[in-house]
Order: C-alpha cells, then structure tokens, then sequence
C-alpha cells in the first residue's frame, strides 16, 4: 500500500464516518436518503472506491431497497455463551473477535454481537439472510448492520433499565468491500449471524 493509497482510503473512512454523523441526527427515512446518494457519489468517483475500474463505466448506483420503518429495530443485547472468532484478512492479518452477546429480531431470529478484539475495538454486527446468493437477492457472504470501527452504527449503545441495546436498521444494511473487489478479504456472517428469514431491505447485490 503506497502512501497515496493509504490516505486515500483514510479519506473515504473519515467521509464515511461524516455520513453516519448526519445521518444519526436526521429522521431516519430521511438520514436513509442521504446515506444511499452520498454512498452513490462515492463509489463513483471517489479513488478509494471498492468499485474495479471497469465497473466504475456505466455506474448508476447502488440496488438499494426503497425505506422501511418497519425494519428498524432497538433491541437489548442479551447475554451469550463467551465465542472467538479469528478472520483471516487479506490487508490485516489474522482479525480477532469476541461475542458479546445476541439480540433477538422479531420474526427474523436472532444474531450475535461481536467485539473487535484488538486495536480500535468496535461492535460488529453483519447478517445473511434467505435471499443470499440468489438473483436480486443480497451478497452470499451476508452484509453490515454495525461495523463500527468503520462508522456504522445507528444510534448506538444505549442502556434501558440498565441493560446495553442497540438500533438495528435492516434498511442501512450494506455489502462489504470484498462483495466488489476480490482483493479484498472481508469478515463475513458466520453461523450465528445466519437467519432463515428474508430481509428484503437494504443493499441489494447484483441486477
């Protein structure tokens, strides 16, 4: 990685992170508006972009699904049962991580919560839903709920009656950067990030 490159991709971190400032702040069909036309312009032109070059020619957008509210969750994270995951990168190395515990969808199921467990830290929160790996459906390897080292997250970590909860909103769920470009090697939705459930919101994949 050149020098250039690196501060190319600080660039798009720090415009990521300024899109999840606003959007926090703004009703959420409204903040849903933003993310998917700032999200737009910058796999367009921005030379950070997981776009490969040549799918940057005729780039129209991303298939992002129309807002729900009715896929916009705060949920308590409750306790689960200590798990590591260790993610093979392709940029970082060996990635560590910790379950922290679970929140339980209505009528999806539930999903485990995971902590970065090494430098930076952050909550992680990705899903693969019934309708991966087929057409119009979304990335086989699942999408992003939180990723918040990298700025997603919605809301954030509240308490209520003293337990942590969390905004899950399925409508912002997107693909991670590998979806675009293979030199990426991306954490993907193991097992306990699995529902059986369609989520038909969110990041599409493909036409």
């Amino acid at each position: 990685m050149t020098a250039v490159t690196a501060l190319q991709t600080a660039d798009w971190r720090r415009r990521i992170f300024a899109l999840y400032d606003t959007v926090r702040v703004l009703p959420p069909a409204e903040g849903h508006n933003l993310w998917v036309s700032t999200r737009n312009e910058l796999f367009a032109a921005h030379p950070a972009s997981p776009l490969l070059p040549e799918d940057r020619e005729g780039f129209s957008g991303l298939p992002v699904a129309p807002y729900d509210p009715a896929w916009r969750f705060e949920l308590p994270i409750e306790g689960a049962a200590p798990e590591r995951m260790e993610v093979e990168t392709g940029t970082d190395g060996v990635v560590p991580f910790e379950r922290i515990g679970l929140v339980r969808v209505p009528e999806v199921g539930s999903l485990d919560v995971w902590r970065l467990a090494s430098y930076g830290g952050g909550v992680f929160v990705p899903v693969k839903d019934a309708t991966a790996n087929t057409s119009g459906g979304t990335y086989g390897g699942g999408r992003y709920l939180i990723d918040s080292i990298k700025g997603s997250l919605l809301d954030g970590e509240h308490t209520s009656g003293g337990r942590a909860t969390l905004t899950l909103d399925f409508n912002f769920a997107y693909n991670p950067s590998c979806a675009y470009d293979p030199a990426w090697a991306c954490p993907l939705a193991p097992l306990g990030n699995t529902v059986a459930a369609p989520i038909p919101v969110g990041e599409r994949y493909g036409s």
